[in-house]
């Protein structure tokens, strides 16, 4: 995954979407309006950022992929597992922004369909086949729940995706080495049958640290990805604070970056 630049915006690209000539990755901290500590490209309108900046940033992102800035989608996410379809033209998208869910599936082209994170997981999904796309935002009840497994089936049931086609990215997050949780999120995990004794190491006693990244790339292993389809940027997002915002590093009182994918017209 490479750093690149479009318009006045810099972001990670997955290889796969410079092959496939889709447009799809996650952005940085850089190339918008706001001012400390939400600056400069904060995207989340859920944050103490003035809407007026958030929606400038938002316009930038659109515009550096010519594209109209109501065409730009996303929802309120919840942390849960439910997901937003897509599935035929829609040109007034206003109404889907306060949807409740945390992933977001289309065949619709020209829509840029993007999840909000400050050190949650955005994954990303592109189907050469079908011609569709997915993103899904990761946070650890998200992962509990499932929602990466959740989301490759229902590409299979709406688009006709098979799994082995698949092409997944999943962008920058919270390191393991940063993120530490207690008891009630590892039995959340085990209630679930989540795989905790791969993605977590105890530290201490009732603490852990939780490998989300490494959670993603396994639970998309057994929907069925190919391992050479499945890119994983290795950034941490509370290392790394000239690129990206943190919710854990910053107390909270910081911006969010969006993983985001376009189908081409």
């Amino acid at each position: 995954m490479k750093q690149v630049r479009q318009g006045k915006i810099s972001y990670l690209q997955p290889g796969w979407a410079q092959d496939a000539q889709v447009v799809a990755g996650f952005t940085t901290r850089n190339g918008g309006v706001s001012r400390a500590p939400f600056n400069s490209l904060n995207l989340g309108f859920n944050t103490d950022d003035p809407r007026h900046n958030v929606e400038a940033n938002r316009s930038t992102l659109a515009r550096a992929f010519d594209l109209q800035p109501h065409l730009l989608l996303t929802t309120r996410q919840v942390h849960g597992a439910d997901l937003l379809v897509i599935d035929e033209p829609n040109p007034d998208l206003a109404h889907f922004q306060q949807v409740e869910c945390d992933g977001i599936l289309t065949n619709q082209p020209g829509i840029l369909i993007g999840v909000l994170v400050a050190d949650c997981y955005p994954v990303v999904f592109h189907d050469p086949l079908t011609r569709a796309a997915g993103v899904v935002h990761v946070g650890w009840r998200g992962a509990a729940a499932r929602i990466l497994p959740k989301a490759v089936r229902a590409m299979g049931n709406l688009f006709g995706s098979r799994p082995e086609n698949l092409r997944a990215a999943v962008g920058p997050g919270i390191g393991a080495h940063k993120y530490e949780v207690d008891r009630p999120v590892r039995d959340a995990f085990r209630a679930a049958d989540a795989d905790w004794d791969a993605i977590a190491v105890e530290k201490d006693l009732g603490k852990w640290q939780l490998d989300l990244r490494a959670c993603c790339t396994l639970q998309l292993r057994q929907a069925g990805l190919a391992a050479e389809h499945i890119e994983a940027a290795g950034e941490c997002t509370c290392c790394h604070r000239e690129l990206f915002f943190s919710h854990r590093r910053d107390q909270g009182h910081t911006g969010r970056q969006m993983g985001f994918v376009m189908l081409p017209i």
